[in-house]
């Protein structure tokens, strides 16, 4: 057992590494394309609940002077299937679930970071019903392959053992997880490097799950994002030269959903995912409080808005999610394997 895990993860690191060079190679063509074509990202000037976001527009104003090019996200968009492709790592039971996940979220992303590149309305890009509304019917579908083709019908309580759902079940939870994972890491990308780095560790986190389960594939799966993510880093860290915009959240997010579903550790994603979850439930509770008690909870939400407003340094915001977000991704691993998900 441990000569077949040993071997793989030479092979999982090549397959990362082949993700990293490759995005290495491409991300400064984009970033040539992005500045000549001056694909600078149009910040909202409304939020959801229709009040100007005079705090955010102030907290951004030095990106908005300087031109900041979005859409990177489109590097590992091209990146994770092909190398995915060119390393014959596409596996029915295994990665075709996460791979639709990702580029299916990247294409909703992909219209909303074009339509906010050559729109003009307010919204800059597309408007949150129809993201909510194009994400579920993505989950839905994928839920549906998910429970009925591959037969998962059960969830896995960490220290408890599985409990039957059935298929109605399962779809709705796997939608669920598409969803909630896929707005969590857009609202999460706000900073230079916030995002990103996030992911990388959540990804790692649950590669480590999937390698310890002996699914290969998958585990590859999360290592070739992982690679991505690294070359997407290494460019994106403050002052970054571009964001990855709606195109490599949407697309990281549902693929984070949709691992965490097939290593059967969706109750593990809160943990892993954690920052992720505080992020999105930041900005649920601003939107509330305001709805309903026309008060604000954050000086601007999510969460990373509110702590920069209050005279934190961008860097040290990133730097210190960071750090909480591998404290968490190694809890989660622990938690995997002391709680039966790993057998």
């Amino acid at each position: 057992m441990l000569d077949g895990i040993n071997s793989n993860i030479g092979y999982e690191l090549i397959l990362s590494l082949g993700a990293f060079l490759l995005s290495m190679f491409l991300t400064p063509i984009y970033t040539d394309f992005a500045y000549k074509h001056k694909l600078w990202k149009r910040q909202k000037s409304v939020a959801v609940t229709g009040e100007s976001l005079t705090v955010m527009n102030k907290l951004h104003k030095n990106k908005i002077n300087r031109h900041f090019p979005t859409m990177a996200g489109i590097i590992m968009f091209v990146v994770v299937p092909v190398v995915l492709i060119v390393t014959n790592c596409l596996n029915r039971g295994q990665t075709w679930l996460p791979i639709v996940a990702f580029v299916g979220g990247g294409v909703i992303g992909f219209i909303d970071d074009v339509l906010n590149l050559c729109g003009h309305a307010a919204v800059a890009g597309l408007r949150a019903p129809v993201k909510f509304a194009m994400i579920t019917i993505l989950g839905l579908a994928l839920g549906w392959f998910f429970a009925v083709k591959l037969g998962w019908t059960t969830v896995m309580i960490p220290y408890v053992g599985p409990f039957e759902i059935g298929v109605i079940g399962m779809i709705l939870l796997f939608a669920f997880a598409v969803v909630a994972t896929g707005n969590a890491v857009n609202i999460s990308d706000g900073m230079d490097g916030l995002a990103g780095g996030l992911a990388m560790m959540a990804y790692g986190a649950f590669g480590i799950i999937a390698l310890l389960q002996g699914q290969w594939y998958l585990a590859g799966f999360c290592f070739i994002v992982l690679g991505a993510l690294l070359a997407y880093i290494w460019f994106n860290v403050y002052p970054a030269r571009f964001m990855m915009g709606d195109t490599g959240s949407f697309a990281l997010g549902a693929g984070l959903g949709v691992v965490a579903m097939m290593t059967n550790s969706f109750l593990l994603l809160p943990v892993i995912g954690g920052l992720f979850v505080v992020e999105a439930g930041s900005s649920l509770l601003q939107i509330i409080s305001k709805k309903f008690f026309h008060k604000k909870i954050f000086l601007s939400a999510p969460l990373h808005h509110h702590l920069q407003a209050c005279g934190w340094e961008e860097s040290k915001v990133v730097m210190r999610f960071w750090i909480i977000g591998g404290i968490l991704a190694m809890l989660g691993v622990f938690l995997a394997m002391g709680g039966g998900i790993i057998g």
